[in-house]
């Protein structure tokens, strides 16, 4: 979406270089900066029933723009991922397995959730995965930012985000003045999402709920008050309670389709059948074909709460990644056709091992974590010329057998 030229590209990010640069090294007049502009924010958020002791707590120590926020914000990839590598990063024997601990831990919170909510267990539990890999991401400094200071940077710095900055942290500094959190534990990602579940200012205060009692609506350390916060949003989005996010199809060869829903007896009429081989259960469920790796990759028709879930995260990725992991989760089992990729594929474990293996040869010091992002894709990519291989920077079992050797 924001895609520009690469000389375009190139000027943007020494810009943004440069102007992290000038704030670790110039701090007096960059301080001076923005000071002035807290202070003027100061005056805005008073004359929005913000009070001055809420004030003084928020931006005690807060004296100077976060620079990794902004370098962050001027991050643009080059890499697009491919559907494949979307979900095999996302819906993996680790998420999995973890999921189904995490639904016998917190069985008893889920029971309740579920009553309360009608939103499916499984689909919380994906959720929770996709947002902070089941609360993980929370332990770690580097990612958990003060969200007061990230916000502000972005609204003082970053004209594109601004107004959205500004509408954010009026919203986080509510959440404080309400006692929900204290500004220690007021935490988020550089852009401002929040908690287990990672909800931006505003859709906390539109969806958080205290389902544990302690009269504190607490994502960041209360997993049930996450959770149902997390169901609260979907149920008033339109969660349809008892019913799937869709179904894996099967298409006849050599056949156009229509775009847009019909019912599912319709779509059965013209040759769309599940996978499995089973009917499907309401015939007259309005549904969506959706083919995100082409007619050559699994095909799937979307019915209402698939839409739901992309009011969390508008992305059909991510909803499908979302039921797709709900599904394994609850052992409904994966994919009958499985992504096109162009390599064979690692299992989560060894993708372990290849990132070991990469950093044994002094190619990679990112983290053992089976995630293959840009750190080691570029570690394969420069192994890959190493040894005369096609350079595609692809996670293969080529590769690794190749480290093995």
């Amino acid at each position: 979406m924001f895609a520009k030229s690469v000389a375009a590209r190139a000027t943007s990010l020494v810009a943004g270089a440069a102007f992290a640069f000038a704030l670790l090294t110039s701090p007096v007049l960059a301080d001076a900066k923005f000071e002035r502009w807290v202070a003027g924010f100061r005056t805005t958020a008073q004359k929005n029933g913000i009070s001055k002791s809420t004030l003084d707590r928020a931006f005690r120590g807060v004296t100077a723009p976060d620079p990794e926020v902004l370098e962050k914000a001027r991050y643009q990839p080059e890499f697009t991922a491919p559907v494949w590598d979307y979900f095999d990063n996302r819906v993996h024997e680790q998420s999995i397995s973890v999921g189904r601990q995490m639904a016998r831990q917190w069985k008893n919170w889920l029971d309740r959730i579920e009553s309360r909510f009608g939103v499916d267990r499984h689909i919380l539990l994906a959720i929770w995965s996709m947002e902070s890999n089941y609360g993980e991401i929370l332990k770690h400094d580097r990612v958990m930012r003060n969200v007061v200071r990230s916000l502000s940077t972005l609204a003082y710095a970053d004209k594109r985000r601004a107004k959205f900055a500004r509408t954010q942290l009026l919203a986080a500094l509510k959440i404080l003045q309400s006692g929900d959190i204290d500004v220690s534990h007021l935490t988020g990602s550089w852009a401002g999402a929040m908690g287990h579940t990672q909800f931006i200012p505003t859709s906390y205060q539109a969806y958080a709920v205290d389902i544990d009692g302690n009269g504190r609506r607490d994502i960041w350390n209360s997993i049930p008050d996450a959770l149902a916060t997390a169901a609260n949003l979907l149920r008033k989005n339109g969660w349809q309670s008892g019913k799937t996010w869709g179904y894996e199809v099967s298409l006849p060869p050599g056949r156009k389709f229509p775009g847009g829903s019909m019912s599912l007896a319709r779509w059965q009429s013209i040759g769309v059948t599940r996978t499995n081989g089973k009917p499907f259960p309401r015939p007259s469920e309005k549904a969506e074909l959706k083919v995100p790796d082409g007619r050559a990759g699994p095909a799937f028709l979307m019915t209402r709460n698939f839409f739901v879930l992309k009011r969390y995260n508008n992305a059909d990725k991510y909803a499908l990644a979302v039921g797709l992991l709900a599904d394994e989760i609850a052992g409904y089992g994966g994919l009958e056709r499985d992504w096109n990729r162009p390599f064979t594929k690692l299992s989560f474990a060894e993708k372990q091992e290849l990132q070991k293996r990469l950093g044994s040869v002094g190619l990679y010091d990112g983290p053992i974590d089976g995630k293959i992002g840009s750190g080691s894709r570029g570690a394969i990519e420069t192994y890959q010329k190493r040894v005369g291989m096609p350079v595609d920077g692809h996670p293969s079992m080529e590769v690794l057998n190749r480290l093995r050797r």
